[in-house]
């Protein structure tokens, strides 16, 4: 008895499907990516997919029982972290 692959869900997703399951647009999931503040993906030649259990995993990173729960991590907001970041980083050098 072998699985039907049209009823599985696909292993890897798009950007674009990647941010509707996890609720964003696609320019947030984007700017994840560029700051290094989002979900681990993979490049396929020139494509980024995502796997269906590092969105999982991303998300529930920020799960949280309460405000006043401190939680075991924290989902950043997709914005340059200037903490970790040197800072000559971006500058042109001259």
């Amino acid at each position: 008895m072998s699985a039907n692959p049209a009823a599985l869900p696909p292993p890897y997703l798009r950007t674009p499907e990647a941010a509707r399951f996890v609720g964003l647009s696609i320019r947030t999931l984007e700017k994840h990516r560029i700051y290094g503040t989002g979900p681990r993906y993979s490049k396929l030649g020139g494509r980024v997919v995502y796997r269906l259990e590092d969105l999982q995993t991303w998300v529930a990173s920020g799960a949280k029982a309460s405000t006043s729960d401190p939680g075991t991590g924290t989902v950043l907001p997709a914005k340059r972290q200037t903490s970790s970041m040197p800072v000559h980083a971006g500058r042109e050098r001259r």
